[in-house]
C-alpha cells in the first residue's frame, strides 16, 4: 500500500502525535519514512543607521541557526523512529512556507503518504491563524492523513 511515509513536524507536542501515529503506520506497512521540519522565510527586516538592510539572512549564521533548530526537532524524531526499528531520513527544508516545503518534499522523495496534524480549529481563528494543513489538503496530489 504506502511504501514511503513523510511525516511533517515542527517538534511541537500536537506534532509529536502526528509523528507517532506516522511511525505506527509506517511499522505496520514496513515503510520507509522522511520526517520533513520546514524553516519559513526570515520575515523581520534588519536595518543600520543608513537605512540599509543589514541581511541577517545572507550572513553566515543565518544557515547555521536555522540548520541547529531544524535538527532540534530532527533529532528527537529520527531517535523515536530508530527506537521502533523504522527507517527514517531526516529532511529539513529552508526558507520556504510550511505547506510549500512539505509538499516539494513530498514529490521530491515520491511520497505515497503525508502525514501532519491539525489544530481542528475552525470558523474565525482558523482564518486568522491560516492553516498549513488546510493548504496541504488543497494542493497536494498525495494523499494526506491528517492527525487531531
Amino acid at each position: 500500500m504506502y511504501k514511503r511515509i513523510l511525516i511533517a513536524t515542527d517538534g511541537s507536542e500536537l506534532a509529536d502525535k502526528g509523528l507517532l501515529k506516522g511511525l505506527e503506520l509506517a511499522k505496520d506497512l514496513d515503510a520507509e519514512v522522511d520526517i520533513v521540519t520546514v524553516s519559513e522565510p526570515w520575515a523581520v527586516g534588519m536595518y543600520d543607521a543608513m537605512g540599509w538592510s543589514v541581511g541577517y539572512m545572507n550572513s553566515p549564521e543565518y544557515k547555521a541557526d536555522r540548520d541547529e533548530n531544524a535538527q532540534k526537532v530532527l533529532q528527537p524524531a529520527l531517535a523515536k523512529a530508530q527506537a521502533q526499528g523504522i527507517r527514517a531520513n531526516g529532511v529539513h527544508v529552508l526558507d520556504r512556507y510550511a505547506a510549500d516545503g512539505i509538499i516539494d518534499s513530498a514529490e521530491e522523495h515520491r511520497s505515497d503518504l503525508i502525514v501532519m496534524t491539525s489544530h481542528g480549529r475552525r470558523g474565525v481563528s482558523r482564518v486568522l491563524l491560516g492553516s498549513q494543513t488546510t493548504e496541504v489538503l488543497a494542493r497536494s496530489q498525495i494523499p494526506v492523513l491528517v492527525i487531531r
